[in-house]
């Protein structure tokens, strides 16, 4: 018997269940930034800042969130960021977020650092178009290779990640001794005891690690071996001519995440890259960096209509999603809006989570006189309120 979601009726609602029944790890990994999390607390903070110019007398029959994110047709303009580790918020998480996605009508990322690998998802999802997330390797040979198996996956369209050259240090990794699967130290032993349901989960699945490296590389075999791989393997050069590199191999849909400065943003537009995310990968990289929202207008202003813009980065509502739409995003991704939900619920959690933000997004777009999700632009916001392009420096 499914459990009756209808009285949770916000991503916090959400938020507070997964945060009990998600090992603390875990949790924690998925719900924090770099260093003092500044960037992590602006994306969500800076949302709010934002107001609405509420309408009346208006015909709101008729309304559509329907849209398109690189051509293909979307429920809202909403997909399903690519997130790390996914399979540790639940059992077979990617598997039930890519499920959840599919029967909504949105696309689904899956992450190169997933626990569910590319053939899991294909298999589980009748092989339905889905989107990759590609990071820049030292290892071409296994690039080479994990792109090929995109294609076969039946993949429509590729993200390559180009902010985490380098990784940006969370304090609280360190001190759980993040770890997959789980360390068995006292503190972790005693975390995870308080958490059955989680448990119950991993005993039932073989899903319990990078499901697109181990056994997919040479000398990688397990959990152990993974770990000095992936410390080396993060490529500290990566320039435009990899991406262009990426670009010719992948021969279909490639979308730039990571995008934060106007320059880069015109890099993007010569790379030939279908859209650019602007995104500070969630507050976890560099830490006193901009928020999204607060970073998109001028991106927006800057490329125009040679590329389209998405955001990611503290959206927790169909507010947050109509507010970036009005500050030129055509699409944005959400990330731990559906991890809450998936280690809440599992699938129907993810399933919440889309309802909430859909049912916000068509009812606010509504009070401020629109119908169509398309038709949105900056008079919906109050002059004064929202963050406007940088001003040009030498």
């Amino acid at each position: 018997m499914s459990a009756d979601l209808s009285k949770i009726t916000c991503i916090e609602d959400l938020r507070v269940i997964a945060e009990r029944r998600v090992p603390r790890m875990f949790y924690d990994y998925a719900d924090s930034g770099s260093y003092t999390q500044s960037t992590y607390r602006a994306n969500e903070e800076q949302f709010q800042h934002i107001k609405l110019r509420q309408r009346v007398a208006v015909n709101m029959e008729g309304r559509s969130t329907r849209t398109t994110m690189v051509g293909h047709d979307v429920v809202m303009p909403v997909a399903i960021a690519p997130t790390g580790l996914t399979g540790m918020q639940h059992a077979d998480g990617e598997i039930l977020a890519a499920k959840a996605a599919k029967a909504f009508g949105i696309p689904f990322t899956l992450s190169t650092m997933s626990i569910c690998s590319l053939e899991d998802i294909a298999e589980h999802t009748g092989r339905h178009p889905f989107w990759f997330q590609l990071y820049m390797m030292r290892d071409r040979g296994f690039m080479e290779r994990l792109i090929d198996r995109a294609k076969a996956a039946n993949c429509s369209a590729l993200q390559l990640t180009l902010d985490l050259q380098i990784l940006g240090q969370r304090h609280k990794d360190i001190k759980n001794g993040l770890s997959t699967p789980p360390k068995p130290t006292l503190a972790n032993l005693i975390n995870l005891a308080t958490k059955p349901r989680w448990c119950l989960g991993m005993l039932g699945t073989k899903r319990r690690s990078f499901g697109n490296i181990v056994g997919h590389v040479t000398g990688v075999a397990d959990m152990s071996s993974l770990s000095s791989w992936t410390a080396d393997q993060f490529d500290p050069s990566l320039s435009w001519a990899d991406v262009e590199w990426v670009k010719q191999r992948w021969g279909g849909k490639l979308i730039l995440k990571g995008i934060m400065d106007e320059a880069d943003a015109r890099l993007a537009v010569d790379s030939g890259a279908d859209a650019l995310v602007v995104s500070n990968h969630g507050g976890r990289q560099l830490d006193g960096a901009p928020s999204s929202i607060e970073a998109l207008p001028s991106i927006a202003e800057a490329v125009g209509k040679n590329i389209e813009v998405w955001m990611d980065g503290g959206i927790r509502s169909g507010q947050d999603v109509l507010k970036a739409r009005a500050l030129g995003a055509h699409g944005t991704l959400i990330g731990r809006s559906f991890l809450y939900g998936l280690g809440a619920f599992g699938q129907a959690g993810v399933t919440r989570a889309l309802q909430i933000i859909q049912k916000e997004l068509d009812t606010t777009m509504a009070f401020c006189g629109h119908t169509q999700i398309d038709q949105v632009g900056k008079e919906i916001l109050l002059p004064g309120t929202y963050p406007k392009p940088f001003a040009n420096t030498p």
